[in-house]
């Protein structure tokens, strides 16, 4: 992540934090909170090479200095990450004694140390009055930055010590956006978009081969639909079902199908910026011609009520048996 990056996604955090580097007026302490997957360990990432950057760009650290380097790897000597240990559920106060003794010595390098504290919410009591000592009287050079997605669990003494940034949830097209950038499959970004609306579970999704499969075996049963309701109740025993093997799993088949013909939707009311499957804008203008938006609305309606048998707990290859005959009858 860059700065430029950032000021589109979390543009009043951005300029908070540029203008007080810039005029070398950053607080000591910030608590960095919101949501999962709206940067925050990234802008934790960005701030502390900005600062130990040898050759800054106009967009900020270079990445590819040795410092630049060492604090992405971890293994920078001023620069400490404190999370939960492995297995643990929370950060104890022993965590929190050995920052305070690393930080009571001067700085290997640079007059400078930072550290950071990923899920600061998990902080035991013990651990938390630690750190608030170490907050209120903190040595010369020093940054904290406190991360967190549940600040109400933090005490009040601790928020009221830290410049408090929040971080607003992404917007589909921003994690869109950033997902491209990953080189996720590209099919695969809009819909787990739409189903989750959060950067962290829509990459988990795409990178999933069951969600792959998923969407190709809706789209196959959309495409058997087309032809006969024979065709669809025989393709659902033979394969959907066998991958859709639970009710969580069900619904997010039911979303698949539900997006299909919003997008018929989308394009009956010139909306093509919406449409979830671009890749299938071929298949989903030869359908448009013979599907009105009505109709559309009407298969969105049967989806929609199939979802609350789903959620009543009511068998999910029944469901599907009796929604694809009620789709057929619009056809």
């Amino acid at each position: 992540m860059d700065w430029q990056q950032l000021s589109k996604e979390q543009q009043t955090v951005a300029k908070v934090l540029q203008h007080a580097i810039d005029r070398k007026e950053l607080a000591h302490a910030y608590l960095l909170e919101g949501p999962a997957g709206t940067g925050k360990h990234e802008t934790a990432m960005l701030v502390t090479q900005t600062l130990f950057c040898e050759q800054p760009t106009d967009l900020g650290p270079c990445l590819t200095c040795r410092n630049c380097r060492r604090i992405a790897s971890g293994n920078h000597p001023d620069v400490i990450w404190v999370v939960p240990e492995e297995g643990a559920a929370s950060i104890k106060k022993e965590q929190i004694a050995y920052l305070m003794k690393e930080f009571a010595y001067h700085s290997v390098e640079s007059g400078r140390k930072v550290f950071i504290i990923e899920q600061a919410e998990k902080m035991t009591a013990q651990a938390e009055n630690s750190l608030l000592k170490f907050i209120e009287e903190p040595h010369s050079g020093t940054l904290a930055l406190l991360i967190t997605e549940r600040i109400h669990q933090l005490l009040d003494t601790i928020i009221s010590r830290c410049q408090v940034l929040s971080f607003v949830p992404l917007s589909d097209h921003a994690i869109i956006r950033r997902m491209t950038e990953e080189g996720l499959p590209q099919p695969l970004l809009k819909p787990a978009v739409a189903l989750t609306h959060d950067y962290e579970e829509a990459a988990r999704l795409s990178r999933a081969e069951w969600f792959a499969e998923a969407r190709s075996q809706v789209l196959q049963l959309l495409k058997g639909l087309c032809k006969s309701t024979e065709a669809a109740q025989l393709y659902i025993y033979e394969k959907f079902a066998p991958n859709f093997d639970d009710n969580q799993k069900m619904t997010v088949g039911l979303d698949l199908m539900l997006y299909w013909y919003r997008d018929l939707l989308s394009l009956h009311l010139n909306r093509r910026e919406e449409v979830v499957y671009e890749d299938q804008m071929d298949r989903l203008k030869e359908q448009m011609l013979s599907f009105s938006s009505d109709q559309a609305v009407q298969a969105m309606s049967l989806i929609l009520d199939a979802r609350k048998q789903l959620d009543a707990h009511v068998n999910g290859v029944s469901v599907m048996e009796r929604l694809v005959i009620r789709l057929g009858g619009i056809r």
